[in-house]
């Protein structure tokens, strides 16, 4: 009986390494892509703050040897873990299904189908709203022109501007993932659906909280992530309200 479990062991140590080996090399694979397109890439996570400069006449620099290279090279790692994270989940699942029954599955599936698409819906919101208002904040303390004092002008360098655009990207990405954490609380019997909604306006203050240190400080970009959070609060209640009403009729 020992040796069986031993053996049984021994398989799904040897599956989980082949899993992570599968993982890192897609990674690697993806990395390598995203490094050759690492200028596309750049120019197009550079387009935010390009439109929000009214003469265009502006400039990215660096200043260190390192920081241009380093900086694709960190850019080209989050763009690779992006692409290729629908496989890494579809390892994750096939490592998972051989234990779990019918229904997990399914329920499994869905929760890996929705947390690509809300990142996405997430990340969309940096590029298109956040960013650009964002950018509009951060540049209105330019000065070319003071009657006192020397001239104040934005010379952002790459590091620092990357680092800010894939950070938010990720932070919204990952907030916009509160719907499928409340629902696996809900769905493991760890909170109730009646305590969501009577704790409705803690969790308001939370999030308002969770947007003020994720979001620039301006009260717009914090505006724009808490309100959607809010509203994806409310579908995760209507969500488990479904999927509660579906369990008793089974």
């Amino acid at each position: 009986m020992s040796q069986d479990k031993n053996q049984t062991l021994t398989g799904h140590l040897t599956e989980l390494r082949n899993r992570l080996i599968y993982c890192v090399i897609a990674l690697l694979l993806c990395f390598a892509a995203c490094y050759y397109f690492a200028d596309q890439i750049y120019n197009f996570l550079l387009q935010p703050l390009q439109k929000a400069i009214a003469n265009g006449e502006k400039r990215m620099i660096y200043t260190s040897l390192l920081e241009g290279f380093l900086t694709y090279v960190k850019l080209s790692f989050t763009a690779a873990f992006f692409f290729a994270f629908p496989f890494i989940a579809a390892q994750f699942y096939l490592f998972l299904a051989p234990a779990l029954y019918k229904k997990e599955k399914k329920f499994t599936l869905r929760l890996l189908f929705y947390c690509p698409f809300l990142f996405f819906l997430g990340a969309s919101m940096v590029y298109f709203m956040v960013m650009p208002m964002a950018f509009e904040f951060f540049l209105s303390f330019e000065n070319l022109n003071p009657q006192n004092g020397l001239p104040i002008e934005l010379e952002a360098k790459i590091s620092e501007y990357l680092s800010l655009i894939t950070w938010l990207i990720f932070a919204f990405g990952i907030a916009f993932q509160m719907p499928l954490l409340i629902i696996c609380l809900v769905k493991f019997g760890l909170i109730s659906v009646q305590t969501l909604q009577q704790k409705r306006k803690y969790w308001i203050v939370i999030i308002f909280a969770i947007a003020a240190i994720i979001t620039p400080p301006d009260i717009l970009s914090q505006f724009a992530l808490a309100l959607p959070m809010m509203a994806l609060y409310e579908m995760a209640i209507l969500a488990c309200l479904k999927i509660n009403k579906k369990t008793k009729n089974d």
